[in-house]
């Protein structure tokens, strides 16, 4: 398909036609003009990488790939991304030239050629994470598809969330304050699945900073804790917690056991993700479920997270390679019979994009939504979105607009950009 403005005029048989009627120099400007406005694509197989830029917001990379017919692709990293501004260049200048329309390819190769360069989990697969997805972005722009149609079609329209409560920010959280804070989420803003944090340094129970045992008061402090939201919300509430992983064996083994009555929908990462087989002697003593895997990459690393008995499996899409990955994920686990519930700490680019595989795969089970998303302007302002797509009765809507259907705001972007980091350059 030409773009040029001759081509269109005279394939359009209108400036021999007219030429007598107006003076040439002015015929047609108007015309010319709004043809020159538009997009003009040409065939997706003469779409090629120009660029990647990137910009940093908190614990966010986002990133942006640009291309020679002006259509581009946005994808998100999270955590493991400090300092990754030159790595994003540098996997930038590879990719340029090539078709972004081939993400697996991409993916394959960056992963591969990465074998002795950090390839296999961090700052490494975050990156590479964001860049897959903005490859899947642009292709569904390039194709006019949602996301999720590239990935297989959708076995859903909605995804049920989870509302991180974010009572972490306070110090030392009550009873009081944890059952607080579960009524206000599901009066303000209708949740029916909630999350709460229970590893506190500052509780005063804990006698040495280093070894994270917990003592009799502290294992007391969270279970009271526990059970106050569990009275105030009712038993039909699903009630996630969470240990960060700062914990050892004894102590996930105690609180497991003893919040069983409390009916948690899952314990998340008693002990850090290193051991994958302390995995398997906790969720083999308690029913309470045990659910991990934010810091783990790759199908690889689920693979083994699996094979040790986990009971659910929470990768984070942003980290853990991307949207490819993350279904190759969920499809492995459904093999085991284990529900897939990703971890998502990332912008609502990041969620929607997100909820593009959860649709996709059958054993779907919970995905996280934050508190800030209500709580804090920024993130409504860094992006553009369709309101219908927003979350409502702790349900999001995936977008049907070709790609992942959200796009940034740049000029809302520049006020929270990282000091001292190149943006979008």
């Amino acid at each position: 398909m030409s773009t040029s403005r001759r081509s269109f005029l005279s394939k359009a048989g209108l400036a021999a036609a007219l030429a007598p009627l107006a003076p040439i120099a002015s015929f047609g400007q108007p015309l010319e003009q709004a043809v020159d406005n538009q997009v003009k694509f040409s065939a997706p197989s003469d779409l090629k990488i120009t660029d990647v830029t990137c910009g940093y917001i908190r614990g966010s990379l986002f990133v942006k790939v640009n291309t020679n017919q002006g259509i581009y692709g946005l994808g998100e990293g999270v955590d493991a991304i400090g300092g990754t501004y030159h790595l994003v260049q540098s996997l930038g200048r590879r990719l340029r030239g090539q078709s972004p329309l081939n993400p697996h390819k991409i993916f394959e190769d960056l992963r591969r050629s990465a074998h002795f360069g950090g390839g296999q989990s961090g700052m490494y697969v975050a990156v590479l994470s964001a860049i897959e997805t903005a490859m899947w972005d642009l292709t569904g722009k390039a194709f006019n598809m949602p996301v999720y149609q590239l990935l297989g079609g959708k076995l859903r329209d909605r995804v049920r969330v989870y509302c991180d409560t974010a009572l972490y920010r306070n110090r030392f959280p009550s009873p009081k304050d944890f059952a607080d804070a579960a009524t206000e989420a599901i009066k303000k803003w209708n949740f029916d699945a909630l999350k709460f944090d229970i590893d506190y340094a500052s509780d005063p129970d804990k006698k040495d900073r280093y070894n994270w045992t917990a003592s009799p008061g502290e294992l007391q402090r969270m279970y009271d804790q526990l059970a106050a939201v569990r009275q105030a919300v009712g038993p039909k509430i699903d009630l996630c917690v969470d240990m960060h992983g700062r914990y050892d064996y004894v102590t996930a083994q105690a609180i497991a056991k003893k919040v069983e009555p409390l009916n948690l929908t899952w314990l998340e990462e008693p002990v850090p993700a290193e051991n994958f087989a302390a995995y398997k002697q906790i969720a083999a003593e308690t029913t309470t479920p045990i659910s991990g895997g934010e810091n783990v990459y790759l199908g690889y690393g689920f693979k083994q997270l699996l094979d040790n008995g986990v009971d659910i499996v929470m990768p984070d899409l942003q980290k853990c390679g991307g949207l490819g990955e993350g279904q190759r994920i969920a499809n492995l686990a459904n093999m085991y019979y284990v529900p897939f519930s990703p971890h998502m700490v990332a912008s609502l680019l990041g969620a929607m994009a997100c909820a593009h595989v959860c649709v996709t795969v059958p054993n779907f089970h919970l995905m996280e939504w934050q508190s800030y998303f209500h709580t804090e302007p920024m993130f409504r302002e860094i992006v553009t979105f369709d309101e219908k797509n927003w979350v409502k009765d702790s349900y999001i809507t995936v977008s049907e607009k070709p790609g992942i259907g959200v796009d940034l705001n740049m000029e809302a972007m520049k006020k929270y950009a990282t000091p001292n980091v190149p943006f979008f350059a």
